[in-house]
């Protein structure tokens, strides 16, 4: 079973069912049946100070993801943790669903390329 969390720390309305929903579509896509899964919504001062913390650029931007687990292998009766997707509303606005999914395959162990962009199209057509 697929655990999703969500915290809305954005002060605006998000549409976190959906959310959960489509991240459950995806991870099952990519064949994960079972994990722990954050998705978190800030305002554009907190994913600034993110941003310049974990990758040291000093600007907001639409999405970022924290791994954990991923895919690698966990030892048995060890819930699996996958991470957590942060979105910033004020610059995905009501188009958060590729950045969603851009953020849930950075969980999974997708970097920037070739690979990432046809499986995001892949999953987009879904």
């Amino acid at each position: 079973m697929i655990t999703v969390e969500t915290d809305n720390r954005s002060g605006v309305a998000v549409e976190a069912e959906a959310a959960e929903a489509l991240a459950r579509q995806v991870l099952r896509a990519e064949g994960v049946s079972g994990g722990e899964l954050g998705i978190a919504w800030v305002g554009a001062d907190e994913m600034r100070a993110l941003k310049r913390e974990h990758l040291g650029i000093d600007e907001v931007t639409d999405v970022l993801s924290f791994p954990i687990d991923g895919r690698d292998a966990v030892p048995d009766g060890v819930p699996r943790a996958l991470g957590d997707v942060v979105l910033c509303p004020a610059v995905v606005g009501e188009e958060w669903r590729a950045p969603l999914v851009h953020g849930l395959l950075h969980l999974l162990g997708f970097e920037h390329g070739d690979a990432m962009t046809e499986r995001e199209r892949e999953l987009a057509r879904r």
